[in-house]
């Protein structure tokens, strides 16, 4: 047994002897964070199946294709590889779907590809901005995000663009 694999417990074991320690009620504590916990899922679960059924019906529709093929001129001009559209447009909405276009683009142009690796700097350096802001803010009670998406998708962008230019400065095109 090595030290990574107790880590975890003897963390907990930390807690609830400093919890003990401080004469709090462990197992209450617990068991009420648990409840307050499922209580925020159930705040936010509609807005997670809204976003995922959107990101299912727009990747089934063929619009997430169409959107790629339009946006692909300008992304060349940025010194965005417009391959990578389909990704731009997908992880501001689904990290899951973001890794799966990901791993597309790297079984066709190669992990080692300039495409593979603008796309793996892309996953790493952006947020799923309307997953993110959908739980974070649902779990709050915020309704009116207002200057919160045009500041966020201003930010992947910058991402995106900066992630093409970090690859292509430390390797090359």
């Amino acid at each position: 047994m090595n030290l990574s694999s107790l880590v975890l417990p003897l963390l907990l074991a930390a807690v609830a002897v400093w919890g003990m320690g401080r004469r709090v009620d462990v197992y209450a504590a617990l068991t009420r964070g648990a409840g307050d916990g499922l209580a925020v899922l159930l705040r936010i679960i509609p807005a997670l199946v809204g976003l995922l059924t959107a990101v299912s019906m727009f990747r089934a529709s063929g619009a997430m294709e169409w959107l790629s093929g339009l946006c692909a001129p300008a992304l060349g001009l940025l010194g965005i590889p417009p391959e990578t559209a389909p990704l731009l447009l997908v992880r501001p909405v689904s990290g899951s779907g973001a890794l799966a276009v990901a791993g597309d683009l790297m079984a066709v142009h190669g992990p080692d590809s300039y495409v593979g690796r603008v796309a793996a700097v892309m996953l790493g350096s952006t947020e799923t901005t309307f997953y993110t802001i959908a739980v974070y803010f649902g779990a709050a009670g915020i309704h009116k995000t207002r200057h919160t998406i045009p500041a966020a998708l201003t930010a992947d962008l910058a991402g995106f663009a900066a992630s093409a230019l970090a690859v292509r400065l430390f390797f090359g095109r």
